[in-house]
């Protein structure tokens, strides 16, 4: 059987893939794992259950209730509140577990489960693996006073954005800013923190019905953002995903401000107030060379990691260092927080537009992006891009062909079926023309 877990916890079609019974049965065996990993010895278990505004949500938030309930953990419903607030209210509320129901950027119908050990961290991939191997186990089920009780928090979210504000070094006032919500699940905390901090705030992608979610919106589909900076003629434009673990950003000029370049900026801005842990920060594979270039140019050091935010956070816990992340926009900060959290990157990102006077425009300018293609090769065997002689010949000669100047990455990914072909050069063309040939080879040799 294939592994449940992805490097986002587990994620599929919701009522076909993840449906209520799996919901079910993985509580069940998470609260078993946990109470035999010792995580609940000496008081009664107390877990944090959230969720985006996705319809699919709402059953698999009572599924999973149900599941940690009937296994005798106590429940915390928060309600619809960003990935990053669950994992800070399972640290800030005590309790022994957290649970987000979100599949991120994916589209509508789609759902997901992603676990927090206390403190708000990501369950370790050898938990993940046990709590598989427990699920449809014979248990002995808990009885009368042994069983959980389910209540629900009124007040997470604005526990959330108070903990939000009190994190940012300096306000925001006299800067008009566009948010971009993506009908998701920081729809209400986001504009609120902005405001908070003296923002002028122009909202769009804030009224979710549970199927517009990432619809032509948010961070992966950014034109309605850009449109709307150049209307209202904002300083800036943030965006997030349907959970808020990510921020992508829009120039005034309506250029866009990737992970990569919000990275940037950040660390250099920790380094000048001396907060930038030993000069360093940290980047999965996926990073623009452009990237990796400007750090060096500013003796800043990089550390790579494999691609997901759980391995940007294992490197910068193990080398105790302040700031790492995605292009894709999940930014670590980990002064403040243990996961990717897009509210937080977006307000820390545009505190430091304040605190220059720069616009956001030149403060991205620190990194030239290289042009950088990317095309996803579905209906292929993904297990096997790493076998297949024909792939790494293909890929060798591209390598050769680029020169220092570009580089080569083809990796399965970790949450769909598919094969990622990224390319970066010199030129847009010859990215695109090296990226389509590998994709091809990928396409053939695996199909």
């Amino acid at each position: 059987m294939a592994r449940l877990f992805g490097t986002d916890g587990v994620r599929g079609l919701a009522n076909r893939d993840l449906t209520a019974e799996l919901a079910l049965d993985l509580s069940i065996a998470a609260a078993h794992v946990l109470a035999e990993l010792g995580t609940f010895a000496g008081h009664r278990p107390r877990a944090v259950v959230g969720r985006d505004p996705r319809a699919s949500g709402e059953f698999l938030e009572a599924a999973v209730s149900a599941g940690l309930a009937s296994a005798g953990v106590d429940v915390v419903r928060v309600g619809v509140l960003p990935t990053p607030a669950v994992a800070y209210l399972t640290e800030a509320l005590g309790v022994d577990l957290g649970v987000m129901l979100s599949a991120s950027h994916n589209p509508a119908p789609d759902n997901g489960i992603k676990f927090f050990s206390r403190g708000g961290l990501k369950l370790a991939d050898e938990v993940e693996e046990a709590i598989e191997a427990r699920i449809g186990e014979q248990w002995d089920r808990p009885v009368g006073p042994g069983i959980g009780r389910i209540t629900d928090l009124e007040d997470g979210g604005a526990r959330y954005v108070d903990y939000l504000v009190s994190t940012v070094p300096n306000r925001l006032d006299g800067l008009k800013v566009v948010v971009d919500e993506a009908h998701g699940a920081a729809y209400r905390v986001s504009p609120e923190a902005l405001r908070r901090l003296g923002a002028e705030v122009v909202e769009i992608g804030v009224a979710p019905d549970g199927l517009n979610i990432n619809d032509g919106c948010g961070s992966t589909h950014l034109d309605l953002l850009r449109a709307a900076v150049l209307e209202h003629r904002a300083d800036a434009g943030i965006a997030h995903d349907g959970d808020a673990d990510r921020c992508l950003a829009v120039a005034s000029d309506g250029e866009v401000v990737d992970g990569d370049q919000i990275i940037a900026i950040l660390a250099l801005g920790l380094r000048e107030h001396g907060l930038l842990a030993n000069d360093t920060v940290v980047a999965t594979v996926m990073a623009n060379l452009g990237f990796k270039i400007a750090m060096e140019r500013e003796g800043v050091k990089v550390v790579e990691t494999a691609v997901g935010d759980r391995y940007v956070l294992e490197a910068m816990r193990a080398g105790g260092l302040s700031i790492g992340g995605e292009q894709s926009g999940h930014v670590i900060l980990l002064d403040h927080a243990n996961t990717g959290d897009g509210v937080l990157t977006g307000l820390h990102l545009l505190a430091r537009v304040a605190e220059t006077g720069k616009p956001l425009g030149e403060l991205a300018g620190v990194m030239r992006r290289l042009p950088q293609v990317l095309v996803n090769v579905t209906g292929v065997d993904k297990s096997r891009v790493g076998t297949s002689p024909q792939i790494t010949e293909a890929v060798d000669v591209a390598q050769s062909e680029l020169g220092a100047s570009g580089r080569v990455l083809l990796r399965p990914s970790g949450t769909e079926s598919l094969v990622r072909v990224m390319v970066e050069a010199e030129s847009h063309d010859l990215a695109e023309t090296v990226a389509h040939r590998l994709a091809g080879v990928v396409r053939a040799a695996l199909s």
